[in-house]
């Protein structure tokens, strides 16, 4: 019998049962939210269940979100409804497969239990089916956790903490170093900016990018209104409830900036006045460490080799393209993996590359297809076959669309998790074409009413 199919474990990942030892643990934060300090948070209704280690020796903090009421609740439930919580489930672990640093989602349980949500919060309450998830990663910690205790004045456990995050997750850096919170905040800076990166690279949007929704350990966490971008759009913006836009994918990059500037202003109590200003050099070589690292992963999705000062224009100028036709995201880096320079060349596209016969309609397209091949021709030791072995395995063919996961969610609300499950299967190999996933039409254009879906922060 698999473990999962035991008492015991449905006990525990429902909350109705303790590990012995365990003392159930809520986290106190604060946070900027939409740019705004919004005073003490916390976890409203998570709660920390204890450390698992593997054979391995790697540690992972297990916590259940929706598992009830906590000091940190206010004025909401604690619990959580079973759509979001499909979206958490299937989102952290497609995440997961397509490489990019995230917390993870162990288990879905549904709760019998009644729990009444505004959704689009237009006073339109209703009856939802409850959720307990438990999610998994190497720390919870966020940029918040510090905040709150600069904010209030507690520099005393601001030191205990930092120096606690410091000893149990960057070992590289020595606690005896006077410098020891300027490599942590160095860490901090330059694998936030590879993370975002990574988001752009395969269009996701966070959706609420809040400085208690991002890691101090640069994974993705806290799935809310996040979304995979389907037409290419610098303005797409996820979550219905951001009327200002502001975390839009295309501003994730200056947002990241903003939140590790309200991290060192939360170091800033415990840095003498040199380790300030070489705090402030640190933060400045931000943009340059995002750029860079933006360029390499776009370089290796069009299969560059080698360095070119030509790059950066030959990215910008096919995304621009994709902007202009509103071309699908996904396909379009994929069906230039999958097509052959010769069709290329002919700008003969077959019909089923359907996203690149959508940037074709462009004008400019035969313009940026002779300066791609001419790329192409200076790549080093390369030969059509390895290039596009090369840019399949980076660029996916299936990512969770907002329609896909909008799709499971309301089957599973109608207790049908078939869909949830082929998911599962599917986005646990982003990369190989699978038939039952192209049966789904999981790689094919949209459906009409993908457009019209709604995703907010209330869950």
């Amino acid at each position: 019998m698999s473990i999962s199919d035991s008492e015991d474990f449905i006990q525990l990942v429902t909350g109705a049962k303790i590990a012995l030892g365990s003392l159930p643990l809520a986290h106190r934060y604060g946070g900027h939210q939409f740019g705004s300090w919004a005073g003490q948070l916390g976890d409203g209704r998570a709660h920390l269940i204890g450390v698992y280690t593997n054979r391995f020796g790697d540690s992972w903090e297990l916590q259940l979100k929706g598992s009830g009421r906590t000091p940190y609740s206010r004025n909401g439930d604690g619990r959580a409804v079973l759509h979001s919580s499909v979206r958490e489930f299937l989102g952290s672990e497609a995440m997961h497969y397509l490489g990019i640093p995230t917390s993870r989602a162990a288990s879905l349980v549904v709760s019998d239990d009644d729990v009444w949500r505004d959704r689009f919060y237009n006073g339109n309450v209703k009856k939802e089916r409850g959720a307990i998830v438990l999610r998994v990663a190497k720390s919870w910690f966020r940029i918040g956790s510090l905040e709150i205790l600069a904010h209030s004045g507690e520099l005393d456990l601001l030191r205990m903490l930092l120096d606690h995050i410091i000893d149990e997750h960057f070992p590289s850096i020595d606690m005896n170093d006077s410098n020891r919170y300027l490599a942590f905040f160095s860490r901090v800076v330059s694998e936030t900016a590879g993370l975002i990166a990574l988001w752009m690279s395969v269009g996701f949007a966070h959706g609420v990018c809040n400085t208690d929704n991002f890691s101090l350990l640069a994974i993705t966490i806290d799935y809310g209104p996040f979304g995979f971008m389907d037409s290419y759009d610098p303005d797409f913006v996820p979550n219905t409830s951001d009327d200002e836009r502001r975390y839009k994918i295309g501003n994730q990059a200056n947002v990241g900036l903003f939140n590790l500037n309200k991290l060192l202003q939360a170091l800033n109590p415990l840095l003498a006045p040199r380790q300030k200003q070489l705090a402030s050099q640190i933060l400045g070589e931000y943009p340059e460490q995002y750029y860079k690292r933006f360029t390499e992963l776009f370089k290796a999705k069009l299969g560059l080799l080698g360095d070119n000062e030509d790059d950066k224009y030959l990215i910008a100028f096919l995304l621009k393209l994709m902007e202009d036709t509103k071309a699908d995201f996904t396909m379009t880096f994929r069906e230039l993996s999958e097509i052959s320079e010769d069709q290329l060349k002919s700008i003969s596209i077959p019909k089923e590359f359907w996203a690149l016969q959508d940037v074709a309609k462009h004008k400019l397209f035969s313009s940026w297809v002779v300066l791609y091949l001419l790329r192409l021709k200076r790549n080093p030791g390369d030969s059509d076959s390895k290039r596009s072995k090369r840019m399949t395995s980076i660029n996916p063919r299936y990512v969770l669309r907002n329609w896909m996961a909008e799709s499971a969610a309301q089957k599973a609300e109608r207790n049908d998790f078939s869909e949830v499950h082929l998911l599962q299967q599917v986005l646990q190999h982003p990369f190989q074409r699978q038939a039952m996933a192209e049966r789904a039409g999981y790689a094919q254009r949209p459906p009409a009413w993908a457009k019209y879906i709604k995703v907010s922060c209330s869950s």
